[in-house]
């Protein structure tokens, strides 16, 4: 990523990102950042969004990594491209 690893720590903590813990370690998703190694500036909104609307870090996870046949694909991978500001709109209303 190329950042100094208190500041992931601190984007963890800030909730602007989520681990996944796999055999007792946290990974960050390669999906979430960009191709430059940068955070993708969707993320860390569609985190707030779900996590005001009552979903916990595993049901996040879940509602990104989910595919939707209505996208097409998985919400995760569709803030990358022009159907960025629908998946945001999609977790506003999933929050409701």
């Amino acid at each position: 990523m190329g950042v100094v690893v208190t500041r992931v720590y601190d984007l963890l903590g800030e909730h602007k990102l989520i681990a996944v813990t796999v055999d007792g370690q946290r990974m960050l998703p390669a999906v979430f950042f960009d191709e430059s190694g940068r955070v993708n500036r969707f993320v860390p909104g569609v985190i707030a969004l779900l996590s005001d609307g009552g979903y916990d870090d595993r049901e996040i996870l879940d509602w990104l990594f989910t595919p939707d046949d209505s996208l097409p694909g998985r919400p995760v991978d569709g803030l990358h491209g022009h159907l960025a500001r629908e998946v945001m709109r999609r977790a506003q209303a999933a929050g409701l």
